[in-house]
């Protein structure tokens, strides 16, 4: 299936990394700005996470109709 995430909150708080607002923003961006293809949702969360490093805490997404 494909998704397009619609907003996504990351969870910063679960490293010992820093990481900026301007960051934080510029990564959800990037998230919303891609098609991301994935099973279903918990493979959708999966894919976020492994390309970023980040969990995640909250996301809304729309399936995209071919």
């Amino acid at each position: 299936m494909i998704y397009q995430v619609t907003n996504i909150r990351f969870d910063f708080t679960d490293s010992e990394e820093e990481i900026s607002i301007e960051e934080q923003t510029d990564l959800n961006d990037e998230v919303i700005n891609t098609i991301w293809e994935a099973d279903d949702e918990e493979d959708l969360v999966e894919e976020i996470t492994c390309a970023y490093g980040w969990c995640i805490s909250a996301i809304d997404y729309r399936h995209v109709l071919s």
